[in-house]
């Protein structure tokens, strides 16, 4: 849909960070049976938020004083594992998406594509079961949007996960298997791919 139709706010409603204004917003974690995200109390979607949802945002929202290893194993640390765990999941999630040689960048240091995907593999370093995308190739030129969505198509997706990506590009829209469309908080239509 287009700015302000709603697309952040029901990925944020999704998400269980604000309340539907109407409706439910159910989950599944595996192996257990769905719970009604606002039914939680704060802490328990907190944990959810930390263990079984992933984050990407279209400013990445990453830290700037810290490098890139640091950012993704940061996602590890705030879930109790110790910084000498954390280091090398992340050196490998960073591998995965290509920045084995950038560990040691701070965000500053990297081009707008890198440091979308050090978002990318910090949300995806926890094991997140679903991933939430928030514009995520909007502020890049369309070649390097167009290898962060393949990057990050791959390391969801391509791993039996989840993606919930908004978009105003249809473009990008139709590279996704379901597509709902959004106009003035109205859901207008749905269709599978």
């Amino acid at each position: 849909g287009p700015s302000g139709s709603g697309k952040s706010t029901l990925l944020h409603a999704l998400a269980g960070i604000e309340p539907p204004t109407y409706g439910t917003v159910h989950f599944a974690p595996r192996g257990a049976p769905a719970r009604e995200i606002c039914g939680l109390g704060e802490r328990e979607r907190s944990r959810l938020r930390r263990e079984a949802f992933g984050f990407v945002f279209q400013a990445g929202l990453l830290i700037p004083e810290l490098t890139a290893i640091e950012n993704v194993a940061m996602a590890l640390m705030i879930n109790g594992t110790s910084r000498a765990a954390a280091l090398p999941v992340a050196a490998q999630w960073l591998g995965v998406l290509g920045l084995g040689a950038m560990h040691e960048r701070r965000i500053g240091q990297l081009s707008g594509g890198e440091a979308q995907r050090v978002a990318i593999a910090r949300a995806q370093v926890t094991g997140a079961q679903v991933t939430f995308a928030d514009e995520p190739t909007g502020a890049l030129d369309s070649a390097t949007g167009a290898q962060v969505l393949q990057v990050l198509l791959d390391s969801t997706v391509g791993r039996g996960n989840t993606l919930v990506m908004v978009t105003h590009d249809p473009d990008i829209a139709a590279r996704c298997d379901r597509t709902v469309r959004l106009r003035d908080g109205q859901i207008v239509s749905a269709a599978a791919a």
